[in-house]
């Protein structure tokens, strides 16, 4: 079946911030006497806090939990957001995709700030179909919250033109296993990049239709990929493609 749209995550897949928030995150807990080496925190980054902090610290209540959450947020606000740069062929691959008449979302658990700046970071905003912020959903990836509301948000914007669109019309890109698994979730295929650096076994377990070093390498096999040559989804991944392997975090 042709895909109608693109989801994309934009943290570690357009725009390489994840390093940057793991930053974050280390100053949040040195704060409060936490310690974790940054491989440990990185292995969380495309949680949000209400996934990532009962990992990492499951005796924080609900309460302590949004105070965490929020004093990240302003941490990576205040001291690393700046430094964020998009990827080589980020901006060129969601032009690709739009003038290809393939809609592009961007499916987020960014803050609604936060998606503003790489809104224009990326100089992106009269590609969008349409977005998602953690304002959107109560629960963060692993759950299917963020790729369920940008379906459906999908299908209120097709639906003004009398056009609908389902979960096997679509597929995802992202870097990490929690994209993937939430994908999964809602019966949509994801390919996977390496740029958010997790390992491959990783990423083929939680069920990537496809592996890719970066953005930049998906735009050069863009027309062998899923997103052209669309693969379905059921319960087992389809099988996998791959170019060259990518490194661990370290």
């Amino acid at each position: 079946m042709a895909v109608k749209a693109v989801l994309f995550d934009i943290d570690g897949t357009l725009v390489d911030s994840n390093d940057l928030h793991v930053a974050a995150w280390q100053d949040v807990f040195r704060d409060i006497g936490a310690a974790f080496d940054d491989q440990t925190v990185h292995d969380q980054i495309g949680k949000g806090t209400d996934m990532l902090i009962p990992t990492l610290l499951p005796d924080k209540d609900e309460a302590e939990q949004e105070a965490l959450g929020k004093a990240h947020g302003t941490a990576f606000k205040d001291r690393y957001i700046d430094q964020v740069k998009s990827f080589a062929g980020a901006r060129d691959l969601l032009a690709r995709v739009h003038d290809g008449g393939i809609k592009v979302v961007l499916a987020s658990s960014a803050s609604g700030e936060d998606l503003e700046h790489y809104l224009d970071l990326l100089d992106v905003r009269d590609m969008v179909a349409t977005s998602t912020t953690s304002d959107d959903v109560e629960n963060s990836k692993p759950a299917p919250d963020i790729f369920a509301v940008a379906l459906e948000k999908l299908g209120k914007t097709l639906g003004e033109k009398g056009e609908t669109v389902t979960a096997s019309e679509v597929i995802v890109v992202g870097d990490t296993p929690y994209d993937v698994e939430a994908a999964r979730k809602n019966g949509i295929a994801t390919i996977a990049v390496r740029s958010g650096k997790f390992p491959d076994d990783v990423l083929r377990a939680a069920g990537a239709v496809a592996l890719y070093d970066d953005v930049a390498a998906l735009l050069a096999d863009l027309e062998a990929s899923p997103i052209i040559a669309a693969v379905e989804t059921d319960a087992e991944p389809a099988p996998l493609r791959e170019d060259v392997p990518g490194d661990r975090y370290d």
